[in-house]
């Protein structure tokens, strides 16, 4: 007999933004506790389950989660107390069940989310076996097969992460050349250091975004890919060997009218011609993945670009797909990418979470668990990146505490899984 839940006692917190989101404590027979808190995203997609807010402009102009918050201590929390633990399929459809809608509006994503990671957590405790541990258990993933993930580590943000600074939303490193987790967190933090000091030296501001990265303002979007590359050569490493480049360009976010903006070039462009711009890029730097390159609901164009580029890059759904397995299955049948971006929050239970990564994986794509721009210090998603076999992970920048406590718990999962 596992033990049983005693109390689940959710309330606000701050993220990394500094806006309220929601932690949730669930307590059980035995003593233990565990707790779970939930991310929030800048550059949302409108398909995304429903972060429920409060609305209310008197408090946290209008951000506060409150009701969220009150949805777990006497909706939520009333239908799972007494019950044995281990049953995170049977909590998650039920909660499912107690919000009713098809986007989790009426409870908020926020509010189950919560409540379904911390339950996940206290099992895990109940059994005496680490997270990483149970999560495999829930994903039918073998312990042989668990994996660390190679990170993709965001050292330029613009867009909605960063105003003012390019078009494009994420410019990242990822040491792939990295015998371990340890050695891609050391080189990864030398060629941040070593962009830091190229930046000053070109009198670029060396201020941060909300992921970490250095926020500049810059004349182009490919300027910052020429630092990139001037950073990890002059920090002593060699480019496609040691390090590639990935980008997130949030296309939704200078989708409009039908065409691409790109405000810093003043280009606008078709969807065919984004696909040209990108063709352009990946011959001439060292990039091997695209995440969102084009808008959120532009299908034909992730399926042309698919066609074209996916034999030579990954082409990643995130707002594309937002974890959801039914836009998933759709992207699938239409080969509209390669690889889909895994983020808990815009789904809402661990459950269809692990569904999502299953069929991605059943189907050849590559699978990213990834962090939310608003994040918290909670480490979760490095334990569920190892745990389902993921195999990448996105989680920030090398500063900031709340993204290097990702780096930190997938180093302490590496000691421990190598004995």
């Amino acid at each position: 007999m596992t033990e049983q839940i005693r109390s689940i006692k959710a309330r606000e917190i701050l993220d990394s933004r500094g806006n309220p989101t929601i932690s949730t404590m669930v307590s059980l027979s035995n003593g233990l506790r565990a707790e779970a808190s939930v991310p929030s995203g800048a550059s949302t997609g409108i398909h995304e389950a429903v972060e429920l807010r409060d609305n209310d402009p008197k408090r946290f102009h209008g951000k506060g989660v409150l009701k969220a918050v009150n949805n777990v201590n006497t909706i939520i929390a009333p239908q799972l107390i007494h019950q044995e633990v281990n049953q995170q399929t049977k909590f998650d459809r039920l909660m499912i069940s107690l919000d009713g809608t098809a986007n989790k509006a009426r409870l908020g994503a926020n509010a189950i989310l919560s409540v379904s990671l911390a339950i996940a957590r206290a099992a895990a405790l109940a059994q005496n076996m680490p997270l990483y541990q149970y999560l495999g258990i829930l994903s039918d993933t073998p312990e042989k097969d668990f994996i660390l993930p190679k990170p993709m580590m965001n050292v330029l943000n613009g867009g909605k992460h960063a105003l003012g600074s390019t078009d494009m939303q994420e410019y990242m490193i990822a040491p792939v050349g990295a015998r371990s987790v340890r050695e891609a967190v050391r080189w990864g933090s030398e060629v941040f250091h070593t962009l830091k000091r190229l930046l000053a030296e070109a009198d670029l501001v060396t201020t941060v975004g909300d992921e970490g990265g250095f926020a500049p303002h810059f004349k182009t979007n490919e300027e910052p890919l020429e630092f990139m590359v001037k950073a990890i050569q002059t920090a002593g490493y060699r480019l496609n060997e040691d390090f590639k480049i990935a980008l997130d360009p949030a296309a939704s976010e200078f989708f409009h009218d039908g065409r691409y903006h790109l405000k810093i070039q003043q280009q606008v462009l078709s969807s065919e011609q984004m696909i040209q711009l990108y063709q352009t890029w990946i011959k001439r730097w060292p990039i091997f993945s695209i995440e969102d390159g084009l808008d959120e609901d532009d299908w034909s164009g992730f399926t042309q670009m698919t066609s074209k580029m996916g034999q030579d890059i990954q082409i990643v759904g995130d707002d594309l797909f937002v974890t959801n397995p039914t836009r998933l299955q759709r992207g699938i049948n239409a080969k509209a990418a390669n690889a889909i971006l895994i983020k808990p929050n815009q789904i809402g239970t661990l459950t269809e979470t692990i569904e999502t990564i299953n069929l991605a994986k059943k189907h050849g794509f590559n699978t990213i668990i990834s962090h939310r721009s608003g994040e918290t210090c909670d480490p979760f998603i490095a334990d569920l990146a190892v745990g389902t076999a993921a195999g990448q992970i996105k989680t920030g920048s090398l500063s900031r505490s709340e993204r290097i406590a990702k780096y930190n718990r997938l180093m302490a999962i590496e000691l421990e899984l190598e004995g």
